[in-house]
């Protein structure tokens, strides 16, 4: 949120929402694998945060949701916030950069963030000595996972832009109601 302060309130929607995926998540939709790969419904909240608040608030809540991630799996402290980290804070740089409003930005965010994680995690875990044959398999289960979060992407967007949306700073319609009130809603050169 480049120059921007950050609302407490904004604040407490995404932990808020960060608990409640990771929970739902780990709970119920880690139970229930689609193509024999589960949905990673915590990358997709990463990255849309990013891209709805900027970079940095991305990369914090990239870290945030990657440690409880962590936490919550008893799984290497660290490598899941490495990863979210990074695609929370270049999802927020697309944003910041670019400011993408096609139809498809979901699409290739969620699909995007879902390879780099997949790929990153296994590079990690590769570098870290952990013994994880690479193989066909490796490559089948992250292709069909970043199809699988591609086909979730545009219901997670929804309701990431939904839980987010009157608390983010630069709101293009309170914009538009903030400068419909301040002039009236007339134009200066209309007036009498």
């Amino acid at each position: 949120m480049s120059g921007q302060s950050v609302s407490g309130g904004l604040i407490a929607r995404i932990a808020a929402l960060a608990t409640a995926v990771v929970f739902f998540q780990i709970g119920v939709v880690s139970e229930v694998p689609v193509f024999g790969v589960t949905i990673d419904l915590s990358i997709l909240l990463v990255a849309f945060t990013g891209l709805l608040c900027g970079s940095t608030v991305g990369a914090i809540s990239g870290f945030a949701v990657g440690l409880l991630v962590d936490l919550a799996l008893v799984q290497t402290l660290g490598l899941t916030s490495l990863v979210f980290t990074l695609i929370g804070y270049w999802s927020g740089r697309l944003r910041e950069l670019r400011d993408p409003q096609a139809a498809l930005t979901p699409l290739l965010v969620g699909a995007l963030a879902t390879a780099v994680s997949l790929v990153g995690y296994s590079v990690m875990e590769f570098m870290l000595g952990v013994d994880a044959p690479v193989s066909f398999e490796l490559l089948r289960q992250i292709v069909l996972g970043i199809v699988v979060d591609t086909i979730v992407a545009v219901p997670m967007w929804l309701i990431v832009r939904r839980a987010l949306e009157g608390a983010l700073p630069d709101d293009p319609r309170r914009r538009r109601r903030r400068r419909a009130y301040t002039t009236g809603g007339l134009s200066p050169l209309s007036r009498p």
